[in-house]
């Protein structure tokens, strides 16, 4: 039987249809990173929730070339699905409203949508399958249709054990027509427990058609975790996936928010175009387009490569450039670091000679690149181009031209368009003030400064930390301490805690000699986890407890550093050296590293959490991700940053000479022997497992750090806990929960299980955690708090009161392993 809307068989090789490769110039990465500016205040709750808009992703890392990652692509799901968006309710962002700017579309042709329904004539094999009624033996067809009615009915684990018990009659045909009946009947998660159960057998066959008609189905149910592992199962076979899975799975991509999926995305995309030859639709050029300048553009300018290259595909493929496809393009290279002038000037000739206009968005844009060199002349002929426009003008036009005149040295001329704003629009956001501010505080223009700043202040606008950074940097470089310790209480009183702000109020303490307090300082950015202390503030304190005789006080500052690897200014070591020598110290660094007992519990929580390994081929390095829509994240990133800081890449730390939070969202280790034991234990032949010694290392500090870095409180107070690993793994892991009195519930939902606290069983789990829980995560975390919403993708529709998916007769049967 052909199935319906299936075409004639074609011969697969390695360019479909003889269609010639495009061989575009693809950018060697994809996406590029820079560090994060992360402050952590806010005044009020007001300002967490003014805060949570748009970052789904966290950004990726720079690895280094010869490092190769232990997972294979058919992990992947490991790292989008591990950490899905916490409660919005938990956003942070860390950038200004002016870095938050998105790209303003002009109509509705790059739209997402058009791309998940042009899918009529995309390539896809013919699938065979012979109607129940053409089967010669009546037992087999009655056998067939019995397990087509019960398979569906059944959790995964009887439905394995159903087939199980098939094993000496059922082959390879029979599967293939119960895959194909979920499918029609739309039981396709059902249908895809059968295809993997049937790839364990000794009969299998691989079947390009069916596992292409499977991938599709799962795709187009934006089951983008399956899609992607038939997909490598395809690749893994030495074939290339047809057309329309490679389109598909792109939309699934698309279709989500969780983290990671942009660049899978562009990924497949990419494949699909240097691996398959194919010519991609003119739907799927402009959605993955519109999704990478769809975010702010601290992010998006990112994917200026991928944003190119799919502008390269559309030329050569000779499709329709639409004006915002232009204007996109600007718009990215307007937030680069170093602005391409002579690409934008290409990029804006190409517009005129297409006859398309230019927008308020891509002037705007061009305005924005000439305040990265302080071009005054280019400014003002767009701004006189933006008024006679007619359109508004808007609040971030006017932020980028009082730039402008700040790099060309004209502070009150950007007084005068704040001003001038101020007269023309009735509402604005607080970026403008954040501006004024900043260029008023670098040109020492102190009353003024002061002014706005109290005028920012009544108005209720939030953030309010740039601007007090900038006002107390200020009053430093002035040796105006008085004032800089008042705008530190009332920074303290109106925002959270942060970094930045303790740092400068360190250094006004040590210059102007108060040495206690200074000391009070350190040792509370020190004890505070949201805050932290790092290299520069610890040789702060260091050179005053030298300065002022404290030998005894700067050998622990020298023990403190020597310990989390600080480099040591220069100026210091001769004093440092004469004071250590006085106590029968040597000045020594370190040389080898060592993991302490705190360090090798941690690991063990975050790996059961989701926690990765990397290789480079002979050592390991661990990789620490994070979620940045998580409060809760964003402050365990701070404590990890800081707990593991000796063992971080270079690349990895922040500048110990800027007064800069940076703390990227995704950091890793140098590679080091010492993680040897672990990758062995939890990433082995690169895929998750649960060791069978887990049951030794499971104290309440372990279960502490999973909680903290997979867990989450559901909004009736109970506890669950994310885990991937085999059936047997986890139930390892259920047995020795258990044994502890915490009895729990398990669901399973793909390959992520979910382990499940309810109840007084969670209050339990939280008495055992809460001594080695971060201080300013208790009130996020402790059980038995109603009011936290949690809307969690993964979690929802899953239901604990209705029982356990776990069954422990099931865990030791091999076969569930990989279903």
């Amino acid at each position: 039987m052909l199935l319906k809307g299936a075409q004639a068989p074609s011969l697969i090789t390695f360019y479909h249809h003889n269609k010639p490769p495009l061989n575009p110039i693809v950018p060697d990465i994809l996406t590029l990173t820079s560090p994060m500016r992360t402050s952590l205040f806010s005044s009020s709750l007001s300002l967490s929730l003014h805060q949570q808009q748009r970052i789904h992703f966290p950004e990726p890392i720079n690895t280094p070339q010869t490092l190769h990652p232990i997972s294979t692509p058919k992990c992947f799901s490991t790292s989008v699905e591990q950490l899905a968006s916490d409660s919005q309710s938990e956003g942070i962002l860390d950038f200004d409203e002016n870095e938050r700017e998105t790209f303003k579309f002009d109509d509705d042709g790059l739209g997402s949508s058009g791309a998940g329904g042009d899918r009529k004539h995309l390539d896809a094999p013919a699938l065979e399958v012979k109607e129940l009624a053409e089967l010669p033996e009546q037992w087999r067809r009655a056998k067939l249709a019995w397990l087509c009615k019960e398979l569906p009915a059944h959790k995964p684990a009887t439905a394995v054990r159903i087939l199980n018990g098939q094993r000496k009659w059922i082959r390879q045909e029979d599967a293939t027509y119960i895959v194909v009946h979920c499918t029609r009947i739309r039981e396709n998660e059902t249908g895809f427990r059968v295809y993997k159960w049937m790839m364990q057998q000794h009969w299998y066959r691989f079947d390009f058609a069916l596992s292409t008609k499977l991938a599709d189905y799962m795709g187009k149910e934006r089951k983008f975790a399956k899609c992607r592992e038939i997909f490598d199962d395809i690749i893994s076979q030495g074939r290339v996936p047809s057309e329309s899975t490679f389109h598909i799975l792109v939309i699934a991509y698309l279709s989500t928010t969780v983290q990671g999926s942009l660049e899978e995305a562009c990924s497949i995309y990419n494949r699909m175009i240097q691996l398959g030859g194919y010519r991609p639709r003119l739907s799927l050029h402009n959605s993955l387009f519109r999704a990478l300048v769809s975010k702010p553009g601290v992010i998006a300018k990112h994917h200026l490569k991928q944003a190119e290259f799919i502008y390269h595909n559309l030329v050569t493929c000779g499709l329709e450039l639409q004006k915002d496809i232009y204007g996109g393009l600007i718009w990215l290279h307007s937030y680069q670091d170093t602005i391409d002038k002579e690409r934008m000037t290409s990029l804006r000739e190409e517009m005129r000679q297409a006859g398309v206009e230019e927008s308020q968005e891509v002037l705007v844009s061009i305005l924005r690149a000439c305040a990265k060199d302080g071009d005054v002349e280019e400014a003002e002929r767009t701004w006189l181009k933006l008024v006679r426009l007619g359109e508004g003008l808007s609040s971030h036009a006017f932020v980028c031209r009082m730039e402008v005149f700040s790099k060309a040295g004209e502070p009150m001329k950007s007084f005068e368009t704040f001003r001038e704003m101020q007269g023309v629009l009735s509402s604005y956001n607080v970026a403008p003030y954040h501006k004024i501010i900043e260029v008023l505080c670098k040109a020492k223009e102190v009353e003024l400064a002061e002014s706005l700043m109290q005028e920012l202040v009544q108005s209720g606008m939030k953030p309010l930390t740039p601007s007090f950074i900038s006002i107390m940097d200020m009053y430093l470089n002035l040796n105006l301490h008085d004032k800089l310790e008042s705008a530190f209480s009332a920074c303290l009183e109106k925002c959270r805690p942060n970094r930045s702000v303790y740092m400068i109020y360190l250094d006004s303490l040590v210059k102007v000699g108060k040495f206690d307090k200074a000391e009070e300082i350190f040792n509370h950015m020190r004890n505070n986890e949201a805050i932290g202390v790092n290299a520069r503030s610890c040789n702060t304190i260091l050179r005053e407890y030298l300065s002022s005789g404290y030998h005894v006080k700067a050998e622990r500052i020298y023990d403190l550093m020597c310990q989390k690897k600080y480099d040591i200014d220069s100026s210091l070591m001769e004093k440092l050296d004469s004071v250590l020598s006085l106590s029968r110290k040597v000045v020594r660094r370190p040389i080898s590293l060592k993991l302490s007992k705190e360090q090798r519990e941690i690991l063990v929580g975050l790996f059961l959490g989701g926690l990765q390994i990397e290789s480079d081929g002979k050592k390991h390095m661990i990789q620490f991700e994070f979620n940045q829509n998580s409060i809760m994240h964003s402050i365990l990133r701070r404590h990890l940053h800081g707990q593991y800081h000796e063992w971080l890449h270079p690349s990895c730390k922040p500048s110990d000479d800027s007064d800069s939070d940076d703390i990227p969202w995704r950091f890793y280790t140098i590679s080091h022997s010492c993680f040897d034991f672990y990758a062995e234990q939890f990433w082995p032949r690169g895929q998750p497992q649960l060791p069978k010694l887990i049951h030794r290392w499971m104290s309440p500090q372990v279960l502490a750090y999973w909680y903290m870095y997979g867990g989450h409180r559901t909004s009736s107070g109970d506890i669950v806990l994310k885990l991937k690993g085999s059936v047997k793994g986890v139930g390892r892991v259920v047995k020795t929960l258990k044994s502890k009195s915490l009895d729990c519930r398990v669901k399973r939902k793909g390959k992520v299980f979910w382990i499940g606290f309810l109840g007084s069983v969670s209050t339990w789990f939280w008495k055992l955690v809460e001594p080695y829980i971060l201080d300013d995560l208790k009130d996020l975390l402790k059980a038995g708090d109603p009011t936290l919403e949690n809307n969690m993708e993964e979690l929802q529709n899953m239901n604990f009161d209705s029982g356990s998916d776990f069954d422990e007769e099931a865990s030791e049967d091999s076969d569930m392993d990989s279903l």
